[in-house]
C-alpha cells in the first residue's frame, strides 16, 4: 500500500416481526427478553466448545464495553490463539490486554481460495447465530503493486473467484466489504488508463452478484478523507463501480482518520450518492493518524496507534451502518516501521494498539 493507500454492514435493520423466517435474515432490530436468553446460551455454547470463555472487556471503564452479539468471533484468529500461549506460558497480564482483540469480531479477508473458505466462515458463523464480516479482496492489479499486490491474473479469473466467493457465502448472513482501494486507486491515477474501465465494470458485476445473495450485505470500498479529498471525484468512479446494487459503501478500511472526520466525509459522500449509507472501519483510528512520520510510513505500520470504537451494527448515527475492524488489528501492513510482511500476525504491534486503549 502507497502513502495514501488503505486497506480493507449492515442490516437493513428491519424491525422484528413474529414470522420465524424473517428471523434466519434479520441483521438488527430490538431483541425481546426471550431472544436474549437464547443469544446467551448459543454464546456459552460457543464457549465451551472452543475453550474460549465468553469476553468481559472493560478497557479500563468501570463497566464492561457492550460486545456486539449479532457480529461473529472466530475463536481461531491469530489474536486468540496469542492469547491461549500467553496464558500457558503464564504472560496473563498481556494475554488479558489483547483479549481487547481476541474476543472482538474482525473481518475475514478473503484470498486464493474463496468458496471454501466463506463456505467455511459463513457456516461457523451460522451456527453460533452470528454474522461475519468478509473482504473481498481480489481485484487484477491489486494495490498497484505495494505491499499486498497480488490478486487475479485477468478479467475472466476474477469473474470466476467472485462467482465461487459466492457460491461460498449462500443464503447465509453476511457483510462484505468490497475491494479495499480499488476505487480509490483508479481515481488518484495510479490504475492505468487502458485499465480503469475494466476496474470499474469488474467491481459493478461484483456487486450485483454479491447483492443478490439473499443474507448479504455489500458495501463497496471508497477510500477516506485523507485521500480522495474531493468527494465529487469519487461520484462517477463509484456509480460506474456499482454502488447502485450495493447497500453502501466503506470508509477508513486500514486507516487511521478520526472518526468524526469519516462520518463528516461518508454523510457529505452519501448526499451525493442519493442517500447510501455507509461503513467505518475503527480498527486503529483511536489515536488519529501519525504525523511524525516519514512519508509512506505515516500509513504503514505506524507506532503510537490505538483501537478505535468498538465493532457494532448499532451507532445511533445517521447514515452510519456499522463501526466494524475491518483492518485485524495487529496484522502487519507491510515490510515498513519494523512489520512483517503485509498480512501476518506481530503481537508487539497489536500489545501498542491495546496498550494505548481507552474507554
Amino acid at each position: 500500500m502507497d502513502e495514501d493507500g488503505s486497506r480493507g454492514v449492515v442490516s437493513r435493520q428491519t424491525v422484528l416481526v413474529a414470522a420465524s423466517a424473517v428471523l434466519g435474515l434479520m441483521l438488527s432490530g430490538c431483541l425481546t427478553m426471550a431472544q436474549k436468553a437464547t443469544e446467551r446460551t448459543q454464546d456459552a455454547r460457543t464457549a465451551r466448545a472452543t475453550g474460549t470463555p465468553e469476553p468481559d472487556l472493560t478497557n479500563g471503564a468501570a463497566e464492561p464495553v457492550p460486545i456486539d452479539r449479532e457480529l461473529w468471533v472466530d475463536p481461531q484468529t491469530p489474536a486468540a490463539r496469542q492469547v491461549r500461549e500467553w496464558v500457558a506460558e503464564g504472560r496473563t497480564a498481556e494475554a488479558e490486554l489483547l483479549r481487547q482483540i481476541a474476543d472482538r469480531p474482525v473481518a475475514e479477508w478473503i484470498g486464493d481460495d474463496p468458496e471454501e473458505r466463506t463456505r467455511s466462515i459463513t457456516r461457523s458463523a451460522a451456527r453460533a447465530g452470528r454474522m461475519p464480516v468478509l473482504v473481498a479482496y481480489h481485484i487484477p492489479h491489486r494495490d498497484c503493486g505495494h505491499h499486498s499486490a497480488g490478486g487475479a491474473v485477468d478479467a475472466a479469473a476474477y469473474r470466476e473467484w467472485i462467482r465461487r466467493m459466492a457460491a461460498g457465502i449462500g443464503d447465509r448472513r453476511a457483510i462484505v466489504v468490497l475491494e479495499p482501494d480499488a476505487v480509490a486507486h483508479a481515481v488518484d491515477g495510479c490504475v492505468p488508463d487502458d485499465l480503469r474501465d475494466e476496474r470499474f465494470a469488474l467491481l459493478n458485476e461484483a456487486a450485483a452478484t454479491l447483492a443478490a445473495l439473499p443474507g448479504t450485505r455489500v458495501y463497496l470500498d471508497a477510500g477516506h478523507p485523507a485521500w480522495i479529498r474531493d468527494i465529487r471525484r469519487l461520484v462517477r468512479p463509484l456509480r460506474h463501480s456499482g454502488i447502485a446494487h450495493a447497500d453502501g459503501f466503506a470508509l477508513n478500511v486500514a486507516n487511521f482518520q478520526p472518526t468524526r472526520v469519516v462520518e463528516h466525509y461518508g454523510r457529505r459522500l452519501s448526499r451525493a450518492l442519493g442517500g447510501k449509507p455507509f461503513v467505518i472501519d475503527t480498527s486503529r483510528s483511536g489515536n488519529g493518524p501519525a504525523t511524525d512520520e516519514p512519508g509512506a510510513e505515516r500509513w504503514c505500520n505506524p507506532p503510537g496507534r490505538k483501537l478505535g470504537e468498538p465493532p457494532t451494527i448499532r451507532t445511533g448515527r445517521e447514515k452510519v451502518d456499522a463501526y466494524l475492524w475491518i483492518k485485524r488489528p495487529g496484522e502487519s501492513d507491510g515490510l515498513c516501521n519494523g512489520g512483517p510482511r503485509a498480512g501476518e500476525w506481530w503481537p508487539e504491534y497489536a500489545l501498542d494498539l491495546v496498550g494505548k486503549a481507552e474507554a
